[in-house]
């Protein structure tokens, strides 16, 4: 875990993607898209359908390590509205376990506004705990501190001759954008306009290494 400051609170960047809130005992993740494999397939693209139990397994063990009570998941948890009904059953009783051992919250996203079946956890559209706002998408016009996901960033270097891709966060003094927790995600460039737009000048790339957390500036 990295710690640092953002809209008066103390949080720790995880290397997977992920924000822990210490004094909430919360963990917050970002676009999880359960079930996009299984979106493909019944569209007649085959990919392995291993993705959901993966991203699962992956927070469930993030869970346990942080001793999270809170889950707060900011958007496109599910790939599209009936994805929960598509879950396999080890899948399933993954996520089941999970929402009813911590305080979930599922943030409604462009790709799952309305959840058929979410598995237990409660449903909002944004939510606004202890000064910071959580939602999906960020709003440029938002003035307030603002925790969101939505467009994965990723940062693509090259080390040495070597090309390297890490998810990355996305923050200004206002903003901060998480990357996509799912398994089966791409990523875009944290430079790419759209985010630029979104955040405003001044942004940076977060990327937690070990104990440090690497930034890189953006251009405008």
């Amino acid at each position: 875990m990295v710690p640092f400051c953002f809209g008066g609170q103390a949080l720790f960047a995880l290397p997977q993607g992920a924000l822990f809130w210490p004094t909430r005992r919360a963990l917050l993740v970002a676009d999880l898209h359960l079930e996009k494999g299984s979106w493909f397939a019944m569209r007649g693209q085959m990919l392995p359908p291993y993705d959901s139990q993966a991203t699962l397994a992956d927070l469930e063990a993030l869970v346990a390590a942080c001793g999270a009570e809170e889950v707060w998941c900011l958007g496109d948890s599910f790939h599209d509205g009936e994805g929960c009904e598509r879950l396999s059953p080890r899948a399933r009783a993954t996520l089941t376990g999970l929402t009813a051992g911590t305080r979930w919250t599922w943030i409604t996203g462009n790709h799952d506004p309305v959840i058929a079946d979410r598995c237990g956890g409660e449903l909002a559209p944004a939510a606004v705990v202890d000064g910071l706002v959580l939602r999906h998408e960020a709003e440029p016009g938002e003035t307030r501190p603002e925790l969101s996901g939505h467009f994965h960033p990723k940062l693509r270097l090259t080390v040495r001759g070597r090309a390297v891709a890490r998810r990355c966060f996305v923050a200004t003094a206002t903003k901060l954008v998480l990357p996509a927790f799912g398994a089966l995600t791409g990523g875009l460039d944290p430079g790419h306009p759209a985010i630029v737009r979104a955040v405003g000048r001044g942004a940076e790339a977060l990327v937690p290494v070990e104990n440090r957390l690497l930034r890189f500036p953006l251009a405008a």
